[in-house]
């Protein structure tokens, strides 16, 4: 058992927070914001993600997980300090690191005695170099620097921290390899590896990993629009290329572009930190425009089919968050698709499972957009029905009710997902992405 300190209660130290605590660790998270200590303390979660509250809660109940505003103390009483802050994006694309480096001051300044200081946050290549620089210039301690990026996926967290594909460690010394190595040994008992490298490595490991995926799924959507202007059809393209294993399966559905904390932001960081070193990232440039241009295209489909001045027009919209089982709006396509259609004087009534929370602050005040809590009560008198995130209730609705609240029988299906016989057979006009409309 070690005694683990985790500076900062978002999202990733959150979930490594009741991950480590799950496997017996004693966990103290540290934050500044008072709130969200406070509703931590008390059993809420401020995210949606699913099993996290209920893991939270019983390792709260069996003392192995505390919530603190005490940062001091959290350094002073844990053997191992995650930094686990936000990096936000500045306005040229690169990662702030202000916290993270502020974190490292805090740690300087109040350690006692040996401590392994793990990065856990999204940084660039260099950081944990600079995190060491900002120790050295604040305690007469030792010390060592190790990264551990995260590789959640938002909706399946918890099941990614518990039983990960794989750990990446970067760490010079074979302390903090050891040390990680032991805190971790719980999660990879079924062979999965623990990979250590270079700190430099590990720290570049993360943006790789999240540039590559962020690269296939704008691949998926240029051959999207190919296959619609050419008559062929993406789903079974990519049943084609998927089956080859040098390919493989996974992020290779297309749809309205991709969202969220980690892709939008780590892509333009890895750009950002390429131009800082000479190097252009010119396949990357073109993911990001790919990906932006596809956001647009429901609006594109609509302005198509109704015309250009959409006022008097209802228009329908299942799914708001970025992805589904989970609430988080950052970057939604969703955002590009309901201001378009308003900006062209559309009444738009939009649903969503659980961010409807969340899609206030990020379009509360839209002139034209009402958030209802019902998927029927949203295609009511529609003109129009859009789909913009895959949540599962959406793959079955049921058709007869749909055409009966609907005024129009139109549906753009912007993640393949709506049973289409059913749909044609019922008088809708069905259009998917890249499906040889």
């Amino acid at each position: 058992m070690r005694k683990v300190g985790v500076i900062g209660t978002g999202y990733v130290g959150l979930v490594l927070g009741a991950g480590l605590a799950e496997s017996g660790h004693r966990v103290v998270c540290g934050d500044v914001d008072e709130r969200k200590v406070a509703a931590l303390r008390a059993g809420r979660i401020p995210i949606y993600e699913p099993g996290l509250e209920d893991l939270v809660a019983r390792n709260a109940r069996a003392g192995r997980l505390e919530f603190t505003l005490d940062i001091p103390a959290v350094i002073r009483t844990s053997d191992v300090l995650f930094i686990a802050v936000g990096t936000p994006p500045n306005e040229d694309g690169s990662a702030d690191l202000d916290h993270v480096l502020d974190g490292a001051r805090r740690i300087a300044r109040h350690m006692d005695g040996y401590r392994l200081v793990v990065v856990k946050s999204t940084v660039p290549v260099g950081t944990c170099a600079r995190v060491a620089e900002v120790l050295r210039a604040g305690t007469p301690h030792p010390f060592d620097v190790a990264s551990n990026p995260e590789f959640l996926k938002e909706g399946d967290a918890v099941a990614d921290m518990m039983r990960p594909d794989r750990i990446v460690i970067g760490a010079d010394s074979e302390r903090a390899r050891a040390i990680l190595a032991e805190i971790y040994a719980p999660f990879v008992r079924t062979d999965n590896p623990i990979l250590f490298m270079s700190v430099r490595s590990s720290e570049m490991t993360k943006y790789a990993a999240n540039a590559m995926l962020a690269t296939r799924i704008s691949f998926m959507n240029e051959v999207a629009r190919l296959c619609d202007a050419m008559g062929a059809d993406v789903d079974e393209v990519r049943r084609g290329i998927g089956s080859d294993p040098r390919i493989g399966r996974k992020f290779l559905f297309p749809g309205v572009g991709y969202g969220g904390s980690c892709f939008p932001k780590d892509v333009k960081a890895l750009v950002a930190t390429g131009r800082a070193h000479g190097v252009e990232m010119r396949i990357l440039r073109a993911v990001e425009e790919v990906n932006e241009a596809q956001k647009r295209l429901l609006v594109e489909w609509v302005v198509e089919r109704l015309g250009p001045d959409l006022t008097g027009r209802r228009i329908a919209v299942w799914g708001l968050a970025f992805k589904p089982n989970t609430d988080d709006m950052r970057e939604a396509p969703s955002i590009v698709v309901v201001r378009g259609l308003c900006e062209r004087g559309a009444k738009v009534a939009a649903y969503d499972p659980v961010a409807l929370e969340r899609a206030r602050e990020a379009l509360g005040g839209l002139a034209g957009l009402t958030l209802v809590e019902d998927a029927y009560e949203a295609a009511r008198g529609a003109d129009a029905l859009l789909v913009v995130t895959e949540w599962g209730e959406f793959r079955q609705p049921d058709v007869e009710r749909l055409a009966a609240e609907m005024r129009g029988r139109l549906v753009l299906d912007g993640r393949n997902i709506l049973p289409d016989a059913a749909l044609r057979a019922a008088g809708f006009t069905v259009i998917g992405v890249g499906r040889g409309r």
